[in-house]
């Protein structure tokens, strides 16, 4: 089991993981901070609390604005991230599925090789 793992480790394009790695933390990581920020200016409906008073409708709408601006650019960090994330997952599926592939021929090829070798165990004993 563990020759599998193992196989599997290195059927793994190391080094394009490890080339995108950083930024898949830099995004990560940004995405993080820019969740926390709105949510730390924010209040419990998702608004900003700076708004304008009531009076001052066309600030409170630049506000707004700006506030759905700020979550579409969070919106797009996080659909980059995931379609990396998901472009790294294929690529360890896909490996995966060439090991689980190479492990039943090579079941299949043991398997042949134990009844040739039984046979001529078999032929030997009886010369």
């Amino acid at each position: 089991m563990a020759i599998g793992w193992l196989s599997a480790l290195k059927m793994i394009p190391w080094g394009e993981v490890i080339e995108a790695t950083p930024h898949v933390v830099k995004a990560a990581r940004n995405l993080f901070r820019s969740t926390r920020k709105a949510s730390t200016a924010s209040d419990g409906d998702g608004l900003p609390e700076t708004l304008a008073p009531a009076g001052d409708a066309e600030t409170a709408l630049r506000q707004l604005q700006r506030h759905v601006q700020r979550l579409e650019a969070e919106q797009r960090q996080s659909a980059e991230l995931i379609a990396t994330l998901a472009e790294q997952n294929a690529q360890v599926v896909q490996a995966i599925e060439v090991l689980r592939v190479r492990t039943r021929l090579l079941l299949r090829a043991t398997a042949v090789l134990g009844v040739v070798a039984a046979g001529l165990l078999a032929w030997v004993l009886r010369h």
